[in-house]
């Protein structure tokens, strides 16, 4: 992986075969915790931050993966609020959506950009 083709900094997690399908993890990435999902049998991978702000616990990663409409969603094992895989959007509570993260399978691992997609609720906010 060129760092002149990709400027944000990759980082790998795991292979692909260390997270079951339909599940999640928590990795480490740039002093974050985020939580790594791998949707079915294939090579589909998302990341979030594993932080829920509605328990105020790190705890997304051990939620239960489904959809919600045509949303893929992880619902937090605490308050079961729903967080959209794509953007981190909470919907129940959008005030309390997570960052979301760029994933991928290169040769066999699974690879989380550093670099948020979508920012947290309250960074927009404030900006």
């Amino acid at each position: 992986m060129s760092q002149a083709h990709h400027p944000e900094t990759w980082t790998a997690i795991c292979t692909l075969r260390d997270i079951v399908p339909n599940t999640g993890v928590c990795a480490l990435v740039d002093k974050k915790q985020v939580a790594v999902f791998r949707i079915g049998r294939g090579e589909e991978v998302y990341a979030i931050a594993n932080f829920d702000p509605n328990s105020q616990a790190n705890v997304l990663s051990r939620g239960l993966v489904g959809s919600l409409a045509d949303r893929i969603v992880v619902a937090s094992p605490i308050y079961k609020h729903h967080f959209d895989l794509r953007t981190g959007e909470c919907l129940e509570a959008p005030e309390h959506s997570v960052a979301a993260y760029a994933a991928r399978v290169y040769d066999g691992k699974v690879w989380v950009a550093a670099s948020v997609v979508q920012p947290e609720a309250e960074e927009e906010l404030a900006a």
